[in-house]
Parts: C-alpha cells; sequence; structure tokens
C-alpha cells in the first residue's frame, strides 16, 4: 500500500480538513479515521457474547497478500469473513516518538501514558526520556536516540528541531538508525511514498541533523543521505498513528498522536473511501502488545474480495479525498462512492482550498442544508446507510464504528466499537430515536 492510520493513517490520519458534503440524515471527521482510543469500559449487557479483549485473535489464515491490476500489492479475504472478525493483529516493526514532548508524557517503550500516580522510571542513560515499568526500562528505546538526548537532557536535538514538524521525521530517522540490520531491512522493503512537494521536507538536512546527533560508530554501514532519503520516503508512506488518549472536549484537529508506528503486514492494505476493514489501537490497555495494530471487519466478506481501510476520516468531501490521496499518495481514487460524488457540482467547481469549501458549508445553512440534501433519497447518494451504521455519531468524534468480534462459539456481538472515542453502541441503536445517542456506557 502507499498509504499513511493512515494513515500517516495519522495526525496526518487524524485531521481533516473539512467535513464531507454529507447527505446523511443525521449529523454530518484522517491517518480521521482513527483509531487510537483507549479500550472503552466495556459494559456486561454488551459484552455477554463478545470476548472481553476485543482484539481478539487474528485469524492466521484470513488475510493473503495479493498482486491487483491498478493498485499494486494488497490484502485479500483467503476466505469468507464475518463482521467483527479480527483480520489482523500485528506487533510494530519501528516505534517512535511524534515529538520531544511525547518522552515526558508517555513511556519511552511501550507508549503507555505517564500519568502522576505511576512511578516513571528515567532511562539511565539519557534521563531525558522514562519507562513505565522495570519491563519497559530493561528493553530501553532506541539507542541513536537515547545517545542524542544525552547532551544536556535533549537540548542539541530540539536545537536541531525545534518544530514538531522537524522533530518528527528527525526522531523518526534516529529511532530507524538504530534498527538490527534484517529490520532496517524489512522497513527498506515497504512501498515507497511519492516525493514530497518541494520545500516540504529537507532530506539533506534532516541526514546532516543525524550525522551531529548521532555518535559515528553507532550509525550503520551505509548510512549515506541516499539510504536517509529512502527511509523518509518508507516512513511518509506507511507509518500509522497511536493517538494520544481521546478527549471529547478537544477538537478533533487539536488531538495528536503520541507516537508513530510501522506494520509491514498492515502496510499492504488500500485504500477505499467506503472501507470495508477498520484498524483499532489499544495503548494504554495492560499487558503485552499494547501497541499491536488490530484491522476488524466492518461487515461480511466473500472470499477473494480485497480488504481495505480508509486513510482519513469517512466523512472527509469528495475535493478533499482526492487531494489528500493525490499528494500523500500519489494516485486519484475511482472507487464507486468517488465515482457518484465526483458528479456533485459544488465538488467538481470547487478549486479554491479549505477556506473556500467552509464558506460554501456556511452558505448551504451548515447540518441543516445536509440534512435537506439527504432527504432527497438514495440516487443522490446511494450509500448514506454506510455512514449511518459505520459512521461513529458522538458529537465532535467521527471515528468509524466496526462490530465487536464474534464469541469463540461464532455468535455476532452486535455491538460496535468506535475505532477513535472508544464508546459501544448496540447495533439495534444504529439509527438512534431523537434526543438519544444510541451509545453503549
Amino acid at each position: 500500500m502507499i498509504p499513511h492510520a493512515k494513515p500517516k493513517l495519522s495526525p496526518r490520519f487524524l485531521s481533516p480538513s473539512c467535513h464531507l458534503k454529507q447527505t446523511v440524515l443525521w449529523h454530518t471527521r484522517t491517518k480521521t479515521t482513527n483509531p487510537t482510543a483507549k479500550p472503552p469500559p466495556l459494559a456486561a449487557a454488551a459484552m455477554a457474547s463478545a470476548p472481553q479483549n476485543p482484539t481478539a485473535a487474528a485469524a492466521a489464515d484470513a488475510l493473503r497478500v495479493a498482486d491487483l491490476p491498478g493498485r499494486g500489492r494488497g490484502l485479500v479475504a483467503a476466505r469468507g469473513v464475518r463482521e467483527g472478525e479480527v483480520l489482523l493483529s500485528e506487533p510494530a516493526l519501528l516505534l517512535y516518538p511524534s515529538a520531544l514532548a511525547s518522552l515526558r508524557a508517555y513511556c519511552a517503550a511501550c507508549f503507555r501514558a505517564l500519568t502522576a500516580d505511576s512511578a516513571a522510571i528515567p532511562c539511565a542513560s539519557c534521563r531525558a526520556a522514562a519507562f513505565c515499568s522495570p519491563a519497559c526500562a530493561a528493553a530501553a528505546h532506541p539507542r541513536l536516540l537515547c545517545a542524542a538526548l544525552s547532551h544536556g537532557a535533549g537540548a542539541g536535538l530540539a536545537a536541531a528541531a525545534p518544530a514538531e514538524a522537524v522533530q518528527e521525521p528527525l526522531l523518526f530517522l534516529l529511532s530507524a538508525y538504530s534498527l538490527p540490520d534484517p529490520a532496517l531491512r524489512a522497513v527498506l522493503s515497504l512501498a515507497s511514498a511519492p516525493p514530497p512537494p518541494p520545500g516540504a521536507q529537507d532530506a539533506a538536512g534532516l541526514h546532516a541533523a543525524v550525522a551531529a546527533l548521532a555518535p559515528p560508530h553507532l550509525l550503520p554501514a551505509g548510512f549515506s543521505p541516499d539510504l536517509t532519503a529512502a527511509l523518509l520516503d518508507k516512513d511518509r508512506g506507511n507509518s500509522f498513528a497511536i493517538m494520544e488518549p481521546y478527549r471529547p472536549w478537544t477538537p478533533l484537529e487539536l488531538q495528536k498522536a503520541r507516537a508513530y508506528a510501522l506494520y509491514p503486514r498492515a502496510s499492504l492494505l488500500n485504500h477505499d473511501c467506503l472501507p470495508n476493514a477498520c484498524h483499532f489501537d489499544y495503548p494504554d490497555r495492560p499487558g503485552p502488545g499494547n501497541t499491536d495494530i488490530v484491522v476488524r471487519a466492518l461487515h461480511d466478506i466473500p472470499e477473494g474480495r480485497e480488504v481495505c481501510i480508509s486513510y482519513f476520516a469517512a466523512n472527509w468531501r469528495y475535493a478533499d479525498r482526492q487531494r489528500r490521496l493525490l499528494e500523500d499518495y500519489g494516485f486519484r481514487c475511482e472507487c464507486d462512492r468517488c465515482q457518484v460524488e465526483s458528479q456533485w457540482k459544488d465538488d467538481d467547481d470547487d478549486n479554491n482550498g479549505d477556506d473556500a469549501m467552509e464558506e460554501e458549508g456556511e452558505e448551504d445553512g451548515g447540518d441543516d442544508g445536509m440534512e435537506e440534501e439527504g432527504a432527497d433519497g438514495d440516487d443522490d447518494f446511494p450509500h448514506a446507510y454506510f455512514f449511518v451504521r459505520y459512521l461513529c455519531d458522538n458529537e465532535g468524534c467521527w471515528g468509524m464504528l466496526a462490530p465487536l468480534p464474534p464469541s469463540p462459539n461464532g455468535e455476532l456481538s452486535h455491538v460496535f466499537e468506535c475505532n477513535l472515542c472508544g464508546k459501544l453502541r448496540k447495533e439495534e441503536d444504529a439509527m438512534p430515536d431523537e434526543g438519544s445517542s444510541g451509545m453503549v456506557h
């Protein structure tokens, strides 16, 4: 795939530039979509037929890699898949902090939140990072990153990258260059993103910063500007965001990633604007595997059908989706939904950027105008049912709802979980009565 959480199924995945021209009958939310909420307190009644762990165990026979005409490699259903089934549960090949500020708030090894009540253990070498447990302290964090942080408690790194936009790729490089050779080769085997726009990323400057911050004897063989540029291409095209804890009072565009991760198999998931799967992460859950990515089926998927996720929030409008896909991944989407929405006049004529789109939404009367438009019937937007069933209606969220996994005896859960805010909704509440949220607390 050349996806970005993803996108970077990422705050990049998680930052909508503006809402989709909705035709859904209720309310009209980057790597968005994302999936990065801490596990909700699951109601006993709702979970009666579902496993206690909403990640369950991924079936080894659910997916296979396939070469898809016009789409490159992707993942397809190796057999019939049922709704809610865990298709993939994969540990990260590489984890790295999103910014220097993350080092103070999250464990440097597993990225669980460090709370005031937790006994954080400072890194014995750099003292700038901390760990949530002795086990994580023993696992340590990337050696080049630790070495760079050792100088003045990270003052040198902060001076080299004063802005978070520069810190993120620099932290990635220091972490990637810390990998053992087989893992570094695995990163380099991933698909590459298209070149960034001129001036968007200074690969030469980032390479020089790594060379200045990292002790020469720790740098791998082959360290070069070309290798650095190649690694940055892999990061842009394949990293998933692991988000900060969801805060309903924080605007979606201000919610940030705590860390980024590369998952080799999940990176093969291609994009669709009406996906049949979505991904979750549970970074604050107890036990091992808290940074594993979990991909669940939204609905039944027949054998041989490609399994796709959305690289951004499902309620983005046509023009925004096409712009993001072209800029970040180098392609235009021609899925069924895009073919329908490409005929909408205001999207065809809208080439004035996000501000113009937002003004247009205000002129149309906001949500009321969208509801009137949706009332015209299915001819204008035949995919409206998808949004009613799978888009979270929790105010200000707009994450994706996926069924909880079936029970061990195969019984469907009939309970949906949001991959952003973590709330649960019973299936019968997919069309809640007016004044009811339909959410399980």
